[in-house]
């Protein structure tokens, strides 16, 4: 019987998987996860020999990731999976050629905490690397949603996220030394809420 996508992919993120049939991360062997959860992302690069690497706050999804790797991925170590928050990754500079970053950046308490984020993720990623980002924003959204301060909305779905707008996303591309590989891409959730992808390969 022929594997489907789920057994290939497992539960991917669209808008990555989307960058995996361009082949924009075929020669990314080693990747990092910042905010992995159980895995969903990871899924095709541990079946595909890739070097992975995952960050979670959550005990019980690195356990959950490190089970997932010891199946998929028998050579790769299952302490590569850590506990460890986004703001000070315990990896020296210049270490992944891939840093992936889904549903995690909206939860910052205020534009410190998202800027320590972003910035602690930059370092780990080489020159040439690619970073990708699923984030909550105020695009397409911006008359619905109630500001509480420190870029903290209250949305219309009922929570409470750090929204980015696409000023400060290009923003952050210039200032960090990054290019966007793709445009930023938003979608509306029915206008309950919105998220955007935000690609950058690391130039400097």
């Amino acid at each position: 019987m022929t594997n489907n996508l789920k057994d290939l992919h497992g539960n991917i993120d669209i808008y990555l998987f989307d960058q995996l049939l361009k082949g924009r991360f075929d020669n990314c062997q080693t990747i990092l996860d910042a905010g992995c959860g159980g895995g969903r992302n990871l899924h095709y690069f541990m079946s595909n020999g890739f070097n992975v690497y995952g960050i979670d706050a959550d005990a019980n999804a690195i356990a959950a990731v490190q089970q997932l790797s010891a199946r998929l991925a028998p050579g790769n170590p299952v302490n590569n999976f850590v506990v460890s928050g986004l703001e000070d990754l315990p990896y020296t500079d210049n270490s992944f050629a891939l840093v992936i970053c889904s549903g995690v950046l909206h939860f910052a308490t205020d534009d410190d905490h998202f800027d320590t984020m972003l910035r602690s993720m930059w370092r780990v990623l080489k020159p040439g690397g690619f970073f990708f980002a699923r984030l909550a924003s105020s695009i397409g959204i911006e008359t619905l949603i109630k500001p509480l301060g420190n870029s903290r909305y209250y949305l219309p779905d009922g929570s409470i996220r750090y929204l980015v707008n696409e000023e400060a996303l290009l923003k952050y591309t210039t200032e960090l030394g990054g290019e966007l590989f793709e445009p930023i891409k938003t979608t509306n959730v029915q206008n309950l809420r919105c998220m955007t992808t935000w690609c950058v390969i690391k130039s400097r």
